[in-house]
């Protein structure tokens, strides 16, 4: 009796042959000391309106009668008024909102409960020792409710990273691509690609297995009982009466699929890590000749004193650099030095390691003074810096520019544009504001172009590792393409999958998991 397609798909989508003792469940590795109940402070530590204290684990109902005793539990999922005490001294402890989740409908897959309480140091704390006296309950450890939620399946991998950007994000940007990516929307498009070479691989697998034999059930293979697949350059039919040979048939399904899916994954890691400049910050670098007003610009982008401003040339000798909010992005701004032939031994190291620094830089801000273009030190800038930035990078270097002419305010009121000769400029006064709203919408748009659209637009890749592995995809469909023999077909797109459900979680070796859940606060 011959097997239907979905046992194939079963078989391509369990992976290698070779049994494996299996010590996972759900879609994630076993949470760290299985079976015990925890408990934390979720709301974050000092004094507060209401502090939020939860328990995850088997005791979490005995926990919660022990403390509202001689009450019962409450109805699952219904806040009730209820009066804490010590269930060792029965000492009252506070007047708390209660909440009951029995699993799996909770968080993390487990009974949990939630404490309300006022949330002075003296009430958290003597709440938190009274649920550390019932037995069966430990304080949990950094990120141990979340790694419980993806243990029991609650969460893919991408969506607790999704929600430790969520609850780092400090702008509106890393706000939104957090909330999308919490949202499953990078774990649904890598589970349907995975899905794509699950086919792929069932085809292929058919033919090992049933290519011999003349009771094929009909459909099991592409094109009534036979397939196309590329390898070596070649196109091959496979038929069940014979073996692989080079013959000009059009591609099956499954290949032009393996086709698309690689210009999907070409197209996400040519996005010039504009996820993970969303994540960490775009690094911008303020520059220009001395007194052009670098570090005005830095104080006023910043909205505090970062830099020493003084008419004196020469008075930022080192790389000064403060996170900001620009725009909505995350950026990393660095006020440099003055870029001129140094004085001296201290201002000659400050003006090396602003090029340095400009090498580095994702977008530059090139400030000018208005009024003192023809000067030497603004020539020598446009030639060595900010023209050779407009033709482009020779390497293809996404690199930007911004050109800022300050001190506009100096100019004679009226007057023509001192600069018609200039590449495209913006014209800025740190002193007045002038021409800050111009300034920062077009800095808006650069920081857009380097970070992404958070609110369009296909998922983001964030961190390094989903790079890694659609790269490892990419380059085992490449393996699939030239291999001459279908078991090393098989294999090259079981690893391209492989690579593509470890994004999700699956497959993750504990070292992985202990790097991303350890960025969690205790409570999560």
């Amino acid at each position: 009796m011959w097997r239907g397609l979905w046992t194939l798909v079963a078989r391509a989508a369990r992976g290698p042959r070779s049994p494996r003792p299996c010590t996972r469940q759900g879609s994630g590795a076993p949470a760290p000391g299985s079976g015990a109940t925890i408990f934390a402070l979720s709301s974050g530590q000092g004094r507060c309106g209401i502090a939020v204290i939860r328990t995850s684990g088997p005791a979490s109902g005995q926990a919660l009668r022990s403390l509202t005793a001689p009450r019962d539990l409450p109805p699952a999922r219904k806040a009730c008024l209820r009066l804490l005490s010590d269930p060792r001294s029965e000492e009252p402890l506070d007047h708390a909102l209660v909440l009951w989740f029995p699993g799996p409908q909770s968080f993390t897959g487990e009974d949990c409960a939630e404490f309300y309480v006022h949330g002075g140091p003296a009430v958290v704390s003597g709440v938190l020792q009274a649920l550390g006296s019932v037995p069966g309950l430990r304080p949990a450890e950094a990120g141990e409710f979340t790694r419980r939620a993806f243990a029991h399946g609650k969460l893919s991998l991408t969506e607790v990273e999704g929600l430790a950007d969520l609850i780092h994000a400090e702008t509106e940007a890393q706000r939104r691509q957090a909330l999308r990516q919490l949202d499953g929307e990078l774990s649904h498009l890598c589970r349907g690609w995975a899905e794509t070479l699950t086919k792929a691989l069932a085809h292929v697998e058919a033919y090992i297995d049933f290519g011999e034999d003349d009771n094929l059930e009909e459909g099991v293979l592409d094109q009534g009982g036979s397939a196309w697949g590329v390898g070596g350059g070649n196109i091959w039919h496979l038929s069940p009466q014979r073996p692989p040979y080079s013959l000009s048939f059009p591609p099956s399904t499954a290949d032009s699929e393996v086709r698309e899916l690689e210009v999907a994954l070409g197209a996400h890691l040519r996005d010039a890590r504009r996820g993970q400049r969303l994540r960490s910050g775009a690094h911008v670098v303020v520059a220009g000749p001395p007194n052009a007003g670098k570090s005005s610009l830095v104080n006023l982008l910043s909205r505090k004193p970062v830099s020493i401003v003084s008419p004196e040339p020469g008075t930022t000798r080192d790389v000064l650099e403060t996170p900001v909010d620009l725009a909505g992005f995350p950026a990393l701004l660095s006020d440099t030095a003055g870029l001129r032939e140094g004085v001296g031994p201290v201002e000659q190291e400050g003006v090396r390691r602003a090029q340095k620094r400009l090498e580095q830089a994702d977008l530059i801000l090139a400030v000018l003074d208005a009024s003192d273009l023809a000067s030497a030190s603004s020539c020598n800038f446009l030639d060595t810096v900010v023209i050779p930035a407009g033709a482009g990078s020779p390497n293809g270097s996404s690199q930007r520019l911004l050109l800022v002419l300050n001190k506009s305010d100096l100019l004679p009121a009226g007057g023509p544009d001192p600069s018609p000769d200039l590449p495209p400029h913006l014209l800025l006064s740190c002193l007045t504001g002038k021409g800050l709203d111009g300034f920062l919408e077009a800095l808006r748009k650069e920081l857009a172009a380097l970070c992404g659209d958070p609110s369009t637009g296909p998922p983001l890749l964030t961190r390094a590792r989903h790079q890694h592995h659609l790269q490892g995809c990419l380059d085992a469909l490449g393996h699939y393409k030239q291999a001459k023999d279908l078991a090393l077909a098989a294999e090259a797109l079981r690893v391209a999958r492989g690579h593509l459900t470890r994004i999700t979680g699956g497959g993750g070796t504990e070292e992985i998991l202990d790097i991303i859940f350890r960025d969690f606060c205790v409570g999560k």
